[in-house]
This record gives structure tokens, sequence and C-alpha cells, in this order.
């Protein structure tokens, strides 16, 4: 076996993290096996180098090695890339295909991005984990294979499961040894030796000296957060070394190839403000409507109340009028509400006369306080039963109200047709109610 810095150097691993390196031990120790491997670690860290170390070290090395993306094939096909498909199973299928489970039997599959393969496929993919069986495509036929998979992802396992997006008997069956890569912001120490080493071939490549760093910028470069971690490294050491005509790169310098260089020391808070101020306003609202009702309500007791202490008519209706105008508010609610009580007409319009049932008729909103009004005008011809409460008589008005409540609404439609001399639009709107409702109710009671 060989170890530690000698595989490094075979598979052009640079660094000496700790974690990294503990990494490292793990795919070396689990390569002679053929447990499946999961890798995991943040997009540009390096898993790929995992899985070919697992393969090169183990009984396998000498068959094919195929390194599939899945974040990079259509759903669609897929399955015909992994499993094959047969002639005419789909459209374009103009001969027989061996998918990646057929080519590479013996050896090694790679799938990185497993995060992001569809349903379908996790199941197909979860029976060959567990015995070695997979279906072409457009086929019957049960074949076997003989593999070894290693996958990738750069998805948070466990919110994916809970999202519904990733099987987890899949995610078991993968994960029997779990090797996370580290970030390149948590391998200060690697950060400035892996810029030398690109530094030093593209310097080679580009046929041009090698670029290097002075120690203000070293120290920006090792400060810096590095989202894109060792991929972005690399295209900066790129960038550098072909557009700088200067091969000494001072921090200034370094600084305008950083994007957002303050900024991204900080760690971000995503939305949780905005989300918080948005459902803060909305209960505001809420709270505000909920005491604009109770307000409201408190005014209708009072009218009540003074009704019931037998008021004469013109000052209750004065105080009714009031009440009303300090309801509806201003003239933009007032016409918001005509408005929405307009398409509650037009709505109620679209129904058959012939579908309505006897009970889906509205009630008529003025009914309730006449009735009071008649109730209180007979207060002085009721017994006074007790004359320490002054409302003792409320019950048996509540009693008989009920109980008359059909003949009330009858009379009340009756004055109101005499009042308008028979037109029924203007009944209807001294009512409250619409021209076709009360149309309904001349024809339900006989009027």
């Amino acid at each position: 076996m060989e170890n530690l810095q000698a595989i490094k150097q075979r598979f052009e691993i640079i660094g000496n993290d700790p974690t990294l390196n503990r990494s490292l031990e793990k795919a070396i120790q689990v390569a002679p096996t053929d447990i499946s491997v999961l890798v995991t670690g943040e997009s540009g860290v390096g898993k790929e180098s995992i899985p070919k170390i697992i393969h090169g070290l183990s009984h396998r090395k000498h068959s094919k090695y195929i390194a599939v993306n899945c974040g990079a094939i259509p759903e669609g096909t897929i399955d015909s890339e992994l499993f094959g498909h047969e002639k005419g199973a789909f459209t374009g299928a103009t001969a027989t295909r061996s998918g990646y489970f057929e080519v590479a039997d013996g050896g090694t599959i790679f799938l990185d991005e497993v995060g992001e393969l569809p349903l379908t496929t996790q199941v197909r993919l979860l029976r060959v984990l567990e015995n070695g069986e997979f279906l072409k495509v457009g086929s019957s036929q049960v074949q076997k294979t003989n593999v070894r998979i290693v996958a990738a992802t750069n998805v948070e396992m466990t919110k994916a499961i809970q999202e519904g997006k990733f099987r987890e008997d899949l995610y078991y069956r993968l994960s029997t040894i779990e090797i996370g890569v580290p970030p390149l912001r948590t391998r200060k120490e690697d950060i400035h030796l892996l810029f030398r080493k690109f530094a030093s071939d593209f310097g080679q490549k580009y046929k041009m000296p090698t670029i290097r760093l002075s120690e203000e910028a070293v120290q920006m470069l090792i400060k810096y957060r590095w989202p894109g971690n060792i991929r972005q490294l690399r295209n900066i050491a790129e960038q550098i070394s072909v557009l700088e005509s200067s091969r000494e790169v001072n921090v200034k310098t370094l600084q305008s190839y950083l994007p957002q260089v303050h900024s991204s020391q900080l760690p971000a808070v995503i939305g949780s403000e905005k989300q918080s101020s948005d459902f803060s306003n909305e209960r505001e609202i809420l709270y505000k409507v909920l005491f604009d009702m109770k307000g409201d309500l408190n005014d209708l007791k009072k009218l009540t109340l003074e009704l019931l202490k037998g008021k004469d008519g013109a000052s209750v209706q004065k105080e009714n009028d009031n009440l009303i105008r300090k309801i509806y508010g201003n003239e933009s609610q007032k016409s918001t509400q005509l408005e929405a009580l307009s398409s509650y007409q037009e709505n109620e319009d679209n129904y058959d006369d012939e579908a309505v049932s006897d009970n889906d008729y509205e009630p008529l909103p003025s009914k309730s306080i006449l009735a009071i009004q008649n109730s209180a005008s007979e207060k002085d011809h009721m017994p006074d039963s007790n004359p320490s409460d002054k409302y003792h008589f409320a019950e048996e008005i509540e009693e008989e109200e009920t109980l008359s409540l059909h003949d009330k609404e009858i009379e009340l439609i009756i004055k109101a047709l005499d009042r308008n001399k028979g037109k029924r639009k203007l009944a209807a709107s001294e009512l409250g109610i619409s021209e076709r409702t009360l149309y309904r109710k001349i024809k339900q009671y006989n009027l």
C-alpha cells in the first residue's frame, strides 16, 4: 500500500490540511473493497479526485472507469444513457444501445451530482445497488452487471430527502462510506500553495514567466472566502497570468480580480429579514381591521341600547346614518364597497330562479332594527314584572322576533313596494337587496 504522500503525487493532489489528509486516508482504506462511497462537499473542491483514487487502488483498476455528470444529462434521456435502450424504444432510437452500466461491467462508475437524478432513475439505480440487475429502456429482459458505484454531490442530502427530491433508501445504499472534502476557505495554509502551482502550470502553458504575489497580496488571497473553491482559485490564477504584463502582482491588482472582496468575507443572510418584515406588515394590517370591526360592533350595541330606551325614530335614523358613514369611510372606500356589491349582484344573476331553493335568499338588513323599534314602542303596554330590571323584556322580544320573522319580512316588502309605487328597483334599493332577490321573494310569497 502506497503512503499518503505518494498518493498525492500520483493523483496531483496539493495540500497538507489535516481534514483533507483524513479524507484521503479514508479513500485509501476503502479502495480494496466493493463498498459504495458517497463523496460530499461544495462545488469546486475537487471531489472528482476521490473516485479516481478509489478506482486506481482497487482490484478493478484494469477495468473501465466511467465518470457521469448526472446534472448535465436531460431527464428524458438519462435512463437511456445509464442503462441503454432497445431499437424503437422511443422516437430516434434507430438502433440498440448499451448503457454505462453495461459498458463498465467489472469496473467503476462515478456518478457526479447524483442529487440531480430524477426519482424514476433513482428507483432503477437502487435496484442495481441491491442485486446488480437492470433493464434497458424498452426491454423486458433483465441484465446483470458488476460495477462499483462511487457517487458525489454538493446537495445537502438530508434536506433533499425531507423535500421528497431524493429517496432515503437510495441515500443509505450510496453512503455506506461517506467522505467529505473540505472547502478551500478552511484550508488556509494550502491556498497560496495551490496558487503557486496553478501559476507555474499556466506560465509553462502560455510560455511566459510565472507570476508572483507580494506579501500583502498573499494575505488578501488567504483571507478571501473563495465561494468557488479550487475551481475559482485556478481561474483567477489563469486570468492574472494571461492579462497582467507585470509578473509581480500587488494587492491592488489582485483585488481587481476578486469579485466583491470586502462583502465576500462576511457570512450572508439571505431573505430572512425581508420575509419577517413582510409577515409583520400583514399582521399589522390584520390587527387594524380587527380593531376597526370591534369599534363598529360597539357602535351597533350602543345604537341598539338607544332603541331599547325608546328614543324617537328620527333621532335613531340620524345615528344610524352616521354609523353607516363611519363604517364605509371616505368616498374611495365607499366606491370599493359598491364595486364589490355590484360584482356580487352580477354573480347572483348567473343563477337560474328554479335552481335556487327557498332557503337561499338574503336576509333583509333593516328588518331587525325595525322589529326592535316596534318592540320598543310596545314597551309601555307590557307589564313591569321586575321594576329594578329596565330591560327584563329583552328576552321576550327576541323570542317573538324569531317566531314572526316570516311575517315581518313579508310586511317590510309590501311596505317598500307601496312607498315606491310598485317599482321593484327602488324597493330593492330601500331594502338593501338586489332587484333579482326581491323578485324571487315576491314570487316565493305570492305577493
